[in-house]
């Protein structure tokens, strides 16, 4: 076995000092334990304390690009490094990480004095955040009412509410979507950033904190402007250039939202997983029981192939930032709704205990299952996301149809040993107009696979899976075709189109990561998952199911899959594609006989 400090990307072994220098979770004196969230949580407290030891490790950093004295350089790191703090406590992932939501504006279209500024605010630990939303509006940035009126000396004077907004009231900093022009429409909407220890009194008022299901710490609040001058020198990129800023830095943070329901699920799967093996029931544990086991296996396949996506998705904010408009509506739909079934199957074996608190392990899986319910709806549910890829129909049909796509980006996405470029946000659209490099490169994914089966008749499950998707890829294809001029009145069937198409970029994302990492992966850490394509397998299957696919289903993979995810929870390490270790081997339950 190849050393595992060395084996598994570079993402992924800074997210593991992360997770050791956070100390183990269990221990009641650590400041960032499950205790002291769960306490934090029953007071709807904000987490401070275990945000101020994220601050001493440096975590703020990498909210800030290298090019303005950050750590961020690789959006792969970010999403491990947030995904690490998520699986502690969503709270706080979600509190800390808005400064990153907040100042992404800037970093997407900001000039480098204004980064300059914006980088040292935060690199000193100031808290900042993003306002979009308003009560009588939600997600329709367009009918936004908070104004920018001309103060006569090229500044502003802005007025309105924003509400429902993450740390209106915690942050000193805040990137305000503005209508600059009373027309309103495209072009009438600037980003401000407003430094609110600049106003003067009387000129803004924080609204009072929002009681949550979920996330019950947070600072969900909001915050009135009344006049507050602001000047010029706060627009972000161009006046009018307001909305499609938002729309690009959002394909950043849809995609980074990925870290959260990852984070959620490794936490949920976890507990799951610990308490099937504890419980026992007519003789046996839980985890012997065939149906809790294949409910069980199957929820581990699901957590696995997000991650493969997340992965991907991830690294194509580098090498392929022109196409992020497919990526993030993708990731941002398929990982949170995922997430959210897998809960809900572990919520089916934890069964009463899934509810209740200060029984196993603390009650901490409704906090998680509470938690997560929220990220779903950050930066665009399930709807907006689906709208986007309906929207790009045309385009995708077309390059399908002439074999087109550009799959160099996707490779470079997929080979997660190899260094990424830089982020080029000149090179981010809002429209992907020459298709998707994920889909295309599907079949030269095929051609590895069927190479390798020829060599090995244990890949040859994984292939007839392969070629089974290349089929209903080009079903798809075809129902785009049909739904390629639904613009304004999106019918249930181009959603469901929609909702099929990002299944195939899923699957076409997990044989692109197989393809370009099994040979290293097969000797390392996590080997047992990727020996005979086992993982791919499995998780096209299960893919294939949500596409309707006849028979798709392959409970020998299913289990093949569980038995490795056993070992690696066993041995201390987090159940995952690549090697991981956790910071605690088990998870302790005071409260609750073992019977």
């Amino acid at each position: 076995m190849a050393d595992e400090e060395t084996a598994a990307p570079a993402s992924y072994r800074q997210a593991e000092w992360l997770e050791q220098e956070l100390g183990p979770a269990e221990d009641p004196e650590n400041r960032f334990s499950h205790r002291a969230c769960m306490e934090l949580d029953e007071r709807e407290e904000f987490p401070a304390a275990p945000c101020a030891r994220l601050e001493e490790l440096g975590v703020h950093a990498y909210y800030v690009p290298a090019e303005h004295g950050g750590r961020l350089e690789d959006y792969g790191q970010l999403l491990q490094v947030m995904r690490t703090v998520a699986r502690r406590d969503l709270t706080v992932a979600i509190g800390h990480g808005k400064t990153y939501l907040g100042g992404v504006c800037v970093w997407v279209a900001g000039d480098r004095e204004q980064a300059g500024r914006l980088a040292g605010a935060v690199l000193s630990g100031l808290p900042v955040s993003l306002g979009l939303t308003e009560r009588a509006h939600g997600s329709d940035l367009l009918a936004g009412e908070v104004r920018g009126d001309p103060d006569g000396d090229g500044g502003w004077l802005v007025s309105g509410e924003k509400w429902l907004i993450n740390n209106a009231t915690r942050g000193s900093l805040v990137s305000l979507l503005t209508r600059t022009d009373p027309a309103g429409g495209p072009r009438g909407f600037s980003i401000l950033l407003v430094d609110k220890r600049e106003l003067p009194d009387g000129s803004f008022r924080h609204l009072d904190k929002v009681h949550t299901h979920g996330i019950r710490g947070a600072d969900i609040s909001g915050i009135a402007f009344d006049r507050a001058p602001v000047p010029a020198s706060a627009v972000v990129g161009s006046v009018g250039g307001g909305l499609e800023t938002v729309l690009k830095a959002l394909q950043l943070t849809r995609t980074m939202c990925a870290a959260l329901s990852l984070g959620a699920a490794d936490h949920a799967l976890m507990l799951g997983l610990e308490y099937a093996g504890q419980r026992r029931l007519y003789g046996r544990t839980l985890v012997e029981l065939p149906k809790a086991r294949y409910e069980l296996a199957e929820s581990t396949v699901d957590v696995l192939t997000h991650e493969a996506l997340a992965l991907v998705a991830s690294r194509a904010v580098h090498t392929a930032p022109q196409e992020l408009s497919l990526s993030a509506a993708v990731t941002k739909y398929l990982v949170p709704t995922g997430t959210e079934a897998v809960i809900g199957q572990l919520t089916r074996l934890l069964g009463a205990r899934a509810f209740l608190k200060g029984v196993h392990a603390d009650g901490r899986f409704q906090k998680v299952d509470r938690d997560h319910r929220i990220v779903g709806l950050f930066d665009g549910n399930t709807l907006v996301n689906l709208s986007s890829l309906v929207g790009q129909f045309r385009s995708l049909a077309r390059a399908h149809r002439r074999g087109g796509g550009q799959p160099a980006g996707a490779v470079a996405a997929f080979r997660l040993h190899e260094p990424l470029p830089p982020l080029a946000p000149e090179r981010m659209s809002l429209v992907a107009r020459h298709g998707s490099g994920v889909l295309a490169s599907l079949p030269d994914s095929v051609a590895v696979l069927r190479a390798a089966a020829g060599d090995d008749p244990a890949h040859k499950p994984a292939l007839a899976a392969a070629e089974a998707l290349l089929a209903v890829v080009a079903e798809v294809h075809e129902e785009m075709e049909r739904h390629q001029d639904a613009v304004a009145e999106v019918s249930p069937a181009a959603f469901e189109t929609a909702r099929r198409w990002s299944l195939c970029f899923a699957a076409a994302s997990c044989l692109g990561v197989w393809a370009h990492n099994r040979e290293a992966a097969e000797r390392d850490g996590t080997g047992e998952l990727w020996q005979g394509a086992l993982w791919l397998r499995a998780s096209l299957a299960r893919l294939l199911v949500r596409l309707g696919h006849p028979g798709a289903a392959d409970p020998e993979a299913y289990e093949g899959v569980l038995t490795a995810a056993l070992n690696l929870h066993g041995g201390g390490r987090l159940v995952s594609l690549l090697p991981f270790r956790r910071a605690a081997t088990s998870i302790r339950n005071h409260t609750e006989e073992a019977s």
